[in-house]
């Protein structure tokens, strides 16, 4: 079948300089999400798709593979499709760099979707939050589906409005894309457009383009922690150093 699970990492992040290799638990954050990634069920390669060496000497190092891609890309996506669009594969896995709590029945219950679904492309993740203040967080990505999971909308913004709070349940948007490789490549295409700049949320740009999105609805626990600022890394720290001492 040839599933590929490709991570994205970046050097030059705005807000934590070269945060793949920043260290949690003896390990640095790159390596913590590919051994995360390996434990998958499904995936058969993964690839560490990076624009600088000192990452990928770090992946060599620890036995991973990594592949140098341009710097000229803006997306993750954009990076990902580079490096697989010479690769034999018909699916490929999109999983964030910066994400080393990550866990592999999420990323197989993802895909997994897309696998068994022939009308589906593209699919990705969702889970129910009760916090009102994540219902309010512009970092939170929410998201609308129709009755059969597909998506309707992602926003930065509280949706759906809560006219009648009873009924109010919010789903947060899990940033794991497995893609058909065909529609991927397609999909790197694709001009940006009105919704996805005015959001900057690329996964926009299927939806105004006319193509669907399954989600899939995450059920089991999850929490999400994306290491964007120094506070994000010292919680990662704290989590991983109580689950080794657990």
């Amino acid at each position: 079948m040839k599933i590929i699970g490709v991570i994205p990492a970046r050097f030059g992040s705005t807000r934590l300089k070269g945060k793949p290799l920043k260290d949690i638990g003896g390990k640095p954050m790159i390596q913590h999400v590919y051994e995360r990634v390996c434990e998958s069920r499904i995936i058969e390669r993964v690839i560490v798709a990076t624009d600088d060496e000192r990452i990928s000497d770090v992946v060599r190092g620890f036995g991973g593979e990594a592949v140098i891609t341009s710097l000229s890309h803006s997306t993750g996506s954009e990076r990902v499709a580079e490096v697989v669009q010479s690769i034999d594969c018909k699916f490929v896995v999109n999983i964030q760099g910066d994400e080393p709590l990550i866990k592999p029945e999420i990323i197989d219950e993802i895909t997994l979707a897309l696998v068994t679904g022939n009308d589906i492309e593209m699919s990705t993740g969702a889970h129910q939050i009760f916090d009102e203040e994540m219902f309010h967080d512009p970092n939170s990505v929410k998201v609308v589906t129709d009755n059969k999971g597909f998506a309707l909308y992602f926003s930065r913004s509280l949706i759906p409005y809560p006219r009648d709070s009873k009924t109010l349940e919010v789903f947060e948007h899990i940033g794991i894309y497995a893609f058909r490789k065909e529609f991927l490549l397609k999909f790197v295409q694709f001009e940006d457009t009105p919704l996805s700049l005015t959001e900057s949320l690329e996964q926009l740009k299927v939806l105004e383009n006319g193509f669907k999105i399954k989600v899939v609805e995450i059920k089991h626990d999850y929490k999400a922690v994306s290491v964007d600022t120094e506070d994000d890394l010292n919680e990662v720290r704290r989590i991983v150093k109580a689950q080794s001492n657990s």
